[in-house]
């Protein structure tokens, strides 16, 4: 059996390595002219943690990033609304990562040319269509002008939000939507706050401020690369065009920084004095796509952003391709033809990811801290008052249980008697 692959991102290059590790020959299209380690901070949750350590990268993983050991959601002002313990000290089997996305992007490249050979990548290859015929799919390609086609037995669209698998399927969906709310994200080199392995969400409604390190520094551990991010909703007189699913457009500083100036007082970092330490940062436009009623077609699917992009909150969008990787090469290994196993995969992700759209498009977790301010717009004395702990809860690990990451209901019991960390 033969996969084409299009797409060398997380997803695409995760789904490579678990199809090789299945005995599945694979081939990788990739439209950029190489594979670039960008972007800025993410979080690996543990049920993704967990199939990247089967796939031999935990010593990587750890040698690139930050093993999270806590996670503080608090208003404006730095009162605690909830806090929890994440990972393994949170009673996971594995860690919970905080890294660079170009960091683990590069990882799992690098993996991919040690164990397939750097020949299965082919970048600078443009995807322009393709065709089903019996027991194969012939792929069509545009490579700096000239056209080639490959041929495997199934294709899978990983390519992004703006899938070109994705737009040859469903024709007339259009672009991605956006909600109106602007992220504003970076990462620049800060002094360690806590045990360096904190990471914190500040804010509610009006203005979210996100903190968190994601490279610890051998020469001086009194410092960490650290990333911040804003999430604001743009007033409509400060909307414009904008090119939707670019992660990579600069930010400006006169439009990121009256979101925090004066509204966040917190006791760890002052919002804009970091944001203005920290040169380039970039803006990305809090956009999705509505969930499929099916990804896969007869012998291609869909995987990762391409089958179901969803707004970066609750820390998923990479865990989630992951899953799919995970569970693609998983039925293909156990279904008698390609058609069943892509049905079977589709069965099994697409409903799962479409209700964690639906629950990103609330807030994801992040919504606790939405509910308080919402509530108590201004400092409040007891947050037990505001909203009870078991309100508080739903929201939170209702939501990590939903994401499919929530640990074991009894170990969360006996962590809360004995450890003490009601928030």
């Amino acid at each position: 059996m033969k996969a084409l692959i299009v797409g060398a991102g997380i997803g695409g290059l995760t789904t490579a390595l678990f199809l090789h590790r299945a005995g599945i020959e694979v081939e990788i299209f990739e439209r950029a002219d190489a594979v670039r380690e960008l972007g800025v901070g993410i979080n690996m949750l543990p049920h993704a943690v967990g199939l990247l350590a089967e796939l031999g990268l935990m010593d990587a993983l750890d040698a690139a990033g930050i093993r999270t050991r806590e996670l503080i959601y608090s208003n404006r002002f730095g009162q605690i609304v909830w806090r929890e313990l994440r990972g393994i000290e949170g009673g996971h089997a594995v860690p919970q990562f905080s890294i660079h996305r170009g960091r683990l992007l590069g990882l799992i490249h690098q993996a991919v040319m040690d164990r397939l050979g750097r020949e299965v990548i082919r970048t600078g290859c443009s995807l322009t269509g393709f065709e089903q015929d019996g027991s194969k799919v012939t792929a069509f390609l545009s490579e700096t002008g000239k056209a080639l086609r490959a041929s495997g037995n199934l294709l899978i669209g990983a390519d992004g939000i703006h899938s070109t698998v994705r737009a040859k399927l469903y024709p007339g969906e259009g672009p991605p939507i956006w909600n109106g709310v602007m992220l504003w994200r970076g990462a620049t080199r800060w002094p360690t706050w806590q045990d360096g392995r904190t990471m914190a969400i500040a804010g509610g409604n009006h203005a979210k401020f996100i903190f968190y390190p994601i490279e610890s520094d051998p020469n001086d551990p009194g410092m960490r690369l650290t990333n911040w991010a804003v999430m604001a909703r743009l007033h409509e007189a400060e909307a414009r065009k904008l090119t939707l699913g670019d992660w990579s457009r600069p930010g400006n500083l006169d439009e990121v920084l009256p979101f925090v100036r004066d509204r966040f007082h917190l006791d760890y970092v002052d919002p804009a004095k970091i944001i203005r330490a920290t040169g380039a940062f970039h803006e990305y436009p809090n956009c999705d796509r509505e969930p499929l009623l099916r990804w896969s077609f007869g012998r291609v699917t869909l995987l990762g952003d391409a089958a179901h992009p969803m707004y970066p909150v609750g820390s998923n969008g990479a865990s989630q391709a992951i899953l799919d990787a995970h569970s693609l090469a998983e039925h293909l290994q156990t279904h008698g033809s390609v058609e069943a196993a892509l049905s079977a995969y589709d069965g099994e992700r697409r409903p799962a990811t479409a209700e964690i759209i639906h629950a990103n498009r609330k807030g994801g977790p992040e919504g606790v801290i939405d509910l308080v301010e919402s509530r108590a717009p201004d400092r409040f004395d007891d947050v037990e008052a505001v909203a009870s702990y078991e309100e508080r809860q739903r929201i939170v690990r209702g939501y990590a249980s939903l994401a499919g990451f929530a640990a074991d209901r009894e170990s969360e019991r006996r962590r809360h008697n004995n450890r003490k960390l009601e928030p």
